[in-house]
């Protein structure tokens, strides 16, 4: 696993010993599986991710209470190849409802050889956060950022059906 960062871009990725058909549908179909429970901006425990398959879908967190939190919006979604997705959380780590202040992350699925899929995360445009942007990057870029959901993701592709 690599990770770069450049000044308002976080360039991560992975390779995972699976199909590309497998991978993407891991990575969408069961993100809530590999998502962090402890990162919530819930007033309650998470339930579920709920990860929204289609342009203008929503990736969100439901509360055991019913609440929920849209923290990125679906933005392109071309399977197996590619997700592009918004990143509605402000440097304060809160909803931000201003899509002029957000930013966005892709996630490229490459196949390597039938059995074998290079998984690119680039979360870009950290400046329009605006002021604190960089403490997004700090965020996300570190280990408990996307390289934990890379990492994560890649235990549940290896793992059995």
């Amino acid at each position: 696993m690599s990770t770069q960062a450049a000044t308002t871009t976080i360039r991560t990725s992975i390779v995972v010993e699976a199909p590309i058909e497998r991978a993407f549908r891991v990575f969408t179909e069961d993100f809530g599986k590999f998502k962090p429970p402890e990162h919530n901006l819930l007033q309650v425990e998470i339930a579920e991710t709920v990860f929204e398959p289609r342009p203008g879908g929503y990736l969100y967190d439901r509360g055991v209470d019913g609440s929920e939190c849209r923290w990125a919006r679906v933005l392109a979604y071309e399977p197996p190849h590619r997700v592009l997705l918004s990143w509605d959380i402000s440097p304060h780590w809160q909803i931000e409802t201003d899509q002029e202040r957000t930013s966005e992350w892709e996630v490229r699925f490459i196949a390597e050889t039938p059995g074998r899929t290079l998984v690119e995360l680039e979360h870009r445009n950290l400046d329009r956060h605006g002021e604190g942007w960089e403490g997004v990057r700090e965020g996300i870029g570190g280990n408990a950022g996307w390289p934990l959901y890379l990492n994560r993701f890649a235990e549940r592709v290896g793992a059995a059906d």
